[in-house]
């Protein structure tokens, strides 16, 4: 029993962290709150991880539902979720530019930050897909504290962003943004292949 848990924890732990875009999201975050207080930037970081795993939970739990009312298969939703997770992955490789949003004075936790900065198309998908591929409580539950440890980091590292941004410099975080997009085109790749070989198996038996 345990070990199911610490192996669904362990695998999805990492993989959430570097799905959930963290080095794009602290430069975006960077650059939005620019204007802002220490005090007004740390209370926003805790407000957009707070949303974003509340967002991940319930893409996690109806998954399944969503599957049966629009009849889509699992191995056809995953070669959709790899193309866009690739799409996306080849934007962060190639340094897309970190511009800030138009009405960034609005409520910036929600959106764009927690949506589409740190949960995108490309996470949403992933984590549908993962919410179909675990069968027991034990790993859903193992699964929830993996999102809760990314998110939690996450956090931190937007807490200490100015802190960050001063010792570091942005050049780091972009250099940094460019290596998540390659582990991302990694994860979609094996996302493409494993719903192009599940549909080639259903197809010939």
């Amino acid at each position: 029993m345990f070990s199911e848990f610490w192996t669904v924890f362990s695998t999805n732990a990492l993989k959430f962290f570097f799905l959930y875009t963290p080095f794009f999201a602290l430069s975006m975050f960077l650059c939005i709150t620019e204007e802002m207080e220490e005090r007004e930037r740390r209370r926003l970081s805790g407000r957009v991880m707070s949303a974003a795993f509340f967002v991940s939970l319930i893409l996690l739990f109806l998954g399944q539902a969503i599957f049966s009312l629009f009849g889509i298969t699992l191995d056809a939703f995953r070669v959709g979720v790899g193309t866009i997770l690739l799409l996306s992955a080849i934007g962060l490789a190639k340094g897309k530019p970190v511009e800030a949003p138009p009405g960034s004075d609005d409520d910036i936790a929600i959106v764009p930050m927690a949506i589409p900065v740190v949960v995108g198309p490309a996470t949403i998908g992933t984590i549908l897909v993962l919410g179909t591929e675990l069968a027991t409580p034990l790993a859903k539950a193992a699964c929830v504290l993996s999102m809760a440890a990314a998110c939690a980091t996450i956090w931190v590292m937007l807490y200490l962003a100015t802190s960050l941004e001063r010792r570091f410099g942005r050049r780091i975080f972009a250099i940094l943004s460019r290596i998540t997009g390659l582990v991302l085109a990694s994860l979609a790749s094996q996302l493409i292949l494993s719903g192009v070989a599940g549909f080639l198996k259903l197809a010939n038996g």
